[in-house]
């Protein structure tokens, strides 16, 4: 990931029009700021939220509220609480896929 040229900009993420994407089980509420190929993301998972996909993207995530478990495609598996992140490279590791109890609050930068 490289952040592109841009001036120093300040997001206020309740200004930013939220997008529902469905997943497996559940939905997930973004807010998005593009800026070039950089994607910053506010994101909220509902209760019981199961992504419909393996994720070979890179992404930093930085859990804000609520618990995230994420599972790789060979079976391993990881609990991030507040203040736990994750950083993974494009195709850099198994595929990944997100799962929640009791919905959470995520930073992604990818």
């Amino acid at each position: 990931m490289k952040i592109p040229a841009c001036p120093f900009t300040i997001t206020d993420w309740s200004e930013v029009a939220p997008t529902v994407h469905e997943g497996e089980i559940g939905s997930a509420t973004w807010r998005t700021v593009n800026i070039g190929d950089l994607r910053v993301r506010m994101v909220e998972y509902s209760a019981g939220y199961l992504a419909d996909h393996w994720c070979d993207r890179g992404h930093v995530l930085l859990v804000l509220e609520g618990e995230l478990e994420t599972e790789l495609q060979d079976g391993r598996k990881f609990k991030l609480k507040p203040g736990m992140s994750y950083q993974v490279s494009d195709f850099g590791d198994a595929a990944h896929r997100s799962f929640t109890r009791t919905g959470v609050k995520l930073f992604i930068v990818d």
